[in-house]
């Protein structure tokens, strides 16, 4: 007897909203053009976690790809935009460095830009790395613009590579609004449990509290940390990652605006965890993520309270979590997303980018009713190496403090960390080399700020830095620096900018 031909996936189910739900439901009605049925069942009275407020460069991609204007998102979301992020207080108390999204310097022949002020730096001849980064020397003097024009002259601009900040409620419900009108369904109200295949343990269709059964062909799991789906479900299974990174808790506030509106994310060091700051147009967005283990949630909340800018608008709520991914991250014909698919702490700015390139992903192997194991295994592998990568780029902060001023610090600092992380370390320590990963979300430039950033210098050049003359190598350095500092110092203020082109 032959086996029932595979048929395409006509039912896509996607349990819970929020960020990851509504991003799910808009990008794939956008890809399949309404041609498949898709239908949001969500409670608003379970709520969302709410708190992914700051982005990456590639959310600008994901929004240009369904049509979103970019003043009109930012307008309907109270959106601002974000050079990269400030680190306070990481390497050692009093410290600051800034890890911003574009390059550092100007590369010379077949010599990257860093090893040039490394060699400078070791003479005592560079400024800090800061001031060779066009994006740092912009956070710095509040100035922002799409572009950056020359020095000279009124010829065309090379485009400044930047992020947003945003509330991430108003963005779920601008992207609601795409997706009903692609023809989305959505439904309020509880899951009760989900109901499986006898055969094999597919997930067939979602018990609703009133009795209603909404059935599907492949389901994506967006609930959240619990997992209805891939773990409550399916039991698939959860790799803990707190050994490395032991923050389990976020208390989260927003507070009154001040002046000046800066251009980027700041997280700030403090006694057992870090507290984020993120400027949008009405408020700005704070938390304090820490280890409970070495501090209490009281004592964590009056530390948030007591760093604020401006007067709380709104009682402080606490999360918790195990950062973490799942096992697998699609597992029969369910596929998690967001929350649900794992935790990393938002340090990096790389929640809304996981949604997005689990999706990215997704549509690249999209199944056949048949679920072809190989595409799941490899969707799976790559899912993992991901999400690994940023583990390590995350770890690396924690890693490359020299703060010895609590448990908390000590512990982080002298830890065992993964393989993977000691030998990209250990590279750049040496010699100031570089080996980017597969799939390595994070750049070359971004390992350098963070790693110069927090006191990590190589001890030597790469001989090909060689090949100028210490003059000829001081004058390279102070020319680039000068001339960023003057397209800088060209570009509009911060606030100016949103004020003419995305006002709420």
């Amino acid at each position: 007897m032959n086996p029932t031909p595979a048929q395409p996936i006509q039912r896509i189910v996607i349990l819970g909203g929020g960020s990851a739900g509504w991003m799910a439901a808009a990008a794939l009605s956008h890809a399949f053009h309404s041609k498949r049925s898709i239908h949001v069942v969500e409670s608003e009275a379970i709520g969302t976690v709410g708190v992914g407020e700051a982005t990456i460069p590639q959310m600008r991609a994901f929004n240009h790809a369904l049509g979103l204007d970019e003043s009109e998102f930012l307008r309907r979301t109270q959106g601002t935009f974000k050079l990269g992020i400030e680190f306070v207080d990481w390497g050692q108390r009093g410290e600051r460095y800034m890890h911003t999204f574009g390059g550092v310097g100007r590369d010379l022949g077949l010599a990257s830009f860093h090893h040039f002020w490394v060699r400078m730096r070791n003479e005592g001849k560079a400024l800090p790395l800061d001031a060779y980064a066009l994006n740092s020397l912009m956070g710095e003097a509040n100035r922002f613009s799409r572009e950056a024009r020359p020095v000279q002259g009124d010829g065309p601009g090379s485009p400044v590579s930047y992020a947003y900040h945003f509330d991430a409620g108003l963005y779920a419900a601008t992207l609601r609004q795409i997706s009903e009108a692609r023809g989305v369904r959505r439904t309020e109200g509880k899951v009760v449990r989900a109901l499986q295949r006898p055969a094999d343990g597919f997930v067939t269709a979602l018990l609703m509290e009133n009795g209603e059964q909404i059935e599907g062909d492949l389901f994506i799991d967006c609930s959240g940390f619990r997992g209805m789906l891939i773990e409550d479900t399916l039991h698939t299974g959860y790799e803990d990652w707190t050994h490395w990174l032991p923050c389990d808790r976020a208390v989260a506030v927003p507070c009154g605006s001040v002046a000046p509106l800066t251009p980027f994310t700041r997280a700030t060091a403090r006694t057992a965890g870090w507290q984020w700051r993120i400027p949008l147009q009405h408020r700005i967005g704070n938390g304090h993520v820490f280890s409970s283990a070495h501090i209490s949630e009281d004592e964590a909340t009056a530390q948030l309270l007591a760093n604020l800018d401006g007067p709380a608008l709104a009682d402080a709520r606490t999360l918790r979590f195990r950062t973490g991914k799942r096992k697998k991250m699609w597992h029969k014909n369910v596929v998690a997303m967001g929350l649900a698919s794992g935790f990393l702490e938002p340090l990096e700015s790389t929640s809304l980018y996981l949604i997005q390139s689990s999706l990215s992903r997704l549509i690249q192997f999209f199944p056949d009713t048949d679920f072809h194991q190989p595409d799941i295994d490899e969707h799976n592998a790559q899912a993992d190496e991901e999400f690994e990568r940023i583990r390590d780029f995350i770890i690396l902060h924690y890693h490359l403090t020299r703060r010895e001023d609590s448990a908390f610090w000590r512990q982080v600092r002298t830890m065992a960390i993964p393989e993977s992380l000691s030998r990209k370390v250990q590279a750049f320590a040496h010699a100031g080399r570089l080996h980017p990963a597969q799939r390595d979300l994070f750049s070359d430039p971004s390992w350098l700020q963070v790693m110069v950033g927090q006191g990590l210098v190589p001890q030597r050049n790469h001989p090909l830095a060689d090949h100028l003359s210490g003059a000829e190598c001081e004058f390279f350095l102070q020319h680039v620096g000068r001339q960023l500092q003057a397209i800088a110092m060209k570009l509009p203020d911060h606030a100016d900018y949103v004020r003419n082109y995305c006002t709420a």
